[in-house]
């Protein structure tokens, strides 16, 4: 008998510990971070060509990034459809897609881009999946 209270109480403590872990995991996961671009492209083919490597090159180095949608056809749902191309980037959380963007790789290839196209960038937090 002494043994089964022994197992029970060794049973209770582990799913207890593990439960435990199981919370502490989740609460430390940071949503995923996505990246909208907005640009106005004034030379085309110098910028694919010029900046966009450069550039992906540059992101890359963050945490997490994928290129998710980049300058493919646009339908407008409801309201006028942008003119310009639109890239979506994800990141493994916003600090990450900051670090990404305020990096001096990134800056010194926008110096690149800014010859060829005008950016609107933002970025919105996701779920925690």
């Amino acid at each position: 008998m002494n043994t089964n209270y022994r197992l029970a109480i060794a049973l209770v403590a582990g799913v207890a510990l593990g439960v435990t872990a199981t919370q502490m995991l989740h609460a430390q996961a940071k949503p995923p971070a996505f990246v909208v671009a907005e640009i106005d492209v004034t030379n085309k083919d110098a910028f694919l060509k010029d900046f966009v490597p450069v550039a992906t090159k540059a992101l890359t180095q963050g945490a997490g990034f994928k290129a998710l949608a980049r300058g493919n056809k646009t339908v407008s749902i409801e309201g006028a459809a942008p003119k310009s191309i639109v890239a979506i980037n994800h990141f493994d959380s916003l600090d990450e897609a900051l670090k990404a963007y305020n990096s001096e790789a990134y800056k010194e290839a926008r110096k690149i881009g800014d010859k060829y196209a005008t950016f609107r960038l933002y970025a919105v937090e996701g779920f925690v999946q």
